[in-house]
């Protein structure tokens, strides 16, 4: 028997073919365990308690947070240790984020994690930070957005917007929101959009 096992061994050892599928079948057991689990738990499929669903004006500036790329040097994740929380606040959970399609979890920290950053500066600080970084903060590497404060929103998908996120991903919009999102967002600038979703980060765990 020793002999037998001693052979199987050298037959996959030696077939570099089958060590890779083999390594890559139990790579795959081991992350369905995992994962799978997660699908079924109520902290990660429901929402925290205090949330809220974006307004129309926020969820403008959600699209203008992801179209400007500030996802790729700003995270909206803060890890439980005690280096970040005390940094920004209580670590991430996935109740917060239910509703977020997509994730702008990020995984870069160029600039500072975002995920708590409402209501931590005024909308002023914002806008001149938005205009000028170094302004604010001097050693800043951050790009200055100024069109932000020129382009002027429409409002023309706003409706289509919050209609796809209540019939596709279960947000909580009502008719009524939905029927004034336009009225919302009309006539507004794209940095009025940008700092209110800014302002919104974090607001279910304060």
């Amino acid at each position: 028997m020793s002999s037998n096992s001693n052979n199987r061994h050298d037959l996959v050892e030696r077939n570099v073919g089958l060590l890779a599928i083999l390594i890559i079948i139990a790579i795959s057991f081991g992350a369905l365990v995992e994962i799978v689990p997660l699908f079924f738990q109520k902290q990660v499929n429901e929402p925290v308690d205090n949330l809220k669903p974006y307004t129309a004006l926020q969820m403008e500036g959600r699209d203008l947070y992801i179209r400007e790329g500030c996802s790729v040097c700003h995270s909206q994740m803060i890890r439980p240790f005690r280096s970040e929380t005390e940094r920004y606040g209580h670590y991430s959970v996935a109740g917060e984020s239910v509703w977020e399609h997509p994730f702008l979890w990020g995984s870069k920290r160029t600039g500072p994690d975002l995920a708590r950053v409402g209501g931590r500066y005024s909308d002023e600080w914002h806008r001149v930070h938005l205009l000028d970084p170094r302004a604010l903060v001097p050693e800043s590497n951050m790009p200055g957005f100024p069109w932000l404060a020129e382009n002027v929103l429409d409002g023309e998908l706003i409706q289509a917007k919050l209609t796809l996120f209540r019939d596709q991903f279960g947000v909580p919009y009502t008719d009524d929101q939905i029927a004034n999102a336009k009225s919302e967002v009309v006539g507004k600038t794209e940095m009025d959009a940008l700092i209110a979703y800014l302002q919104s980060l974090g607001h279910a765990m304060k």
